[in-house]
């Protein structure tokens, strides 16, 4: 598995996540999907979702909470005492997914559009006093179950193929085979040789390899 980024920084960037989230809703009352958005569409999220470590670990949750809010609500005042709600739903929500960004390598736009943040939001009752891989279970459930068949998965089956029969036949790793099913590698960008000898191999065309589902 291919993790977003060192695993150093993960404790640091699941603290700060968590805090983010957690003064957002419970300082400065903002709706947590309504702020959720915010933090998508701003640069914070990328470079929390490459592991920039000014980001996930130069600043406070607090500090990344007022710039993103600062961007919507140029009015609003910085609320410099914070006390950490380490207990709270919304706490729990950005320490699970600050670690399930991590574990996955996927953007957190890229998670969001399989699993919205309401429904990682209701999983907090079921699942905030579980080991975190029991989230991190729950999402993949929800994420395979959402999403579509990829073309190459389809043909796989179409020849007969596991995937690892298919990774010895092709000499492309079994792991890309993965991510390429997965949705974490988008085939379409994929090298033309190693496209040509999994169509060899699927006896299909490059065109039907490449196909939207």
């Amino acid at each position: 598995m291919m993790h977003a980024y060192d695993r150093n920084l993960l404790g640091k960037a699941q603290i700060t996540l968590a805090s983010m989230i957690d003064c957002v809703v419970n300082v400065y009352g903002i709706e947590l999907k309504r702020f959720y958005s915010m933090f998508l569409n701003s640069e914070i999220s990328s470079a929390f979702s490459r592991g920039d470590s000014g980001t996930v670990a130069g600043k406070s949750g607090r500090e990344l909470a007022y710039t993103i809010l600062s961007d919507s609500y140029p009015e609003i005042e910085v609320k410099i005492s914070y006390e950490n709600h380490g207990r709270s739903k919304e706490y729990w929500i950005g320490w699970a997914l600050a670690y399930y960004q991590w574990y996955s390598g996927l953007s957190f736009k890229k998670i969001n559009e399989m699993v919205d943040i309401s429904e990682v939001e209701k999983l907090y009752a079921v699942c905030h006093e579980m080991d975190i891989e029991q989230f991190v279970e729950r999402i993949e459930m929800i994420r395979g179950a959402g999403q579509a068949e990829s073309a190459l998965k389809r043909l796989r089956a179409y020849a007969g193929l596991s995937q690892r029969e298919l990774a010895e036949r092709s000499g492309i790793p079994l792991r890309t085979i993965q991510q390429y099913e997965q949705g974490q590698k988008d085939i379409a960008h994929a090298r033309a040789d190693s496209i040509l000898r999994l169509s060899k191999e699927l006896y299909c065309s490059p065109e039907e390899l490449i196909a939207q589902s």
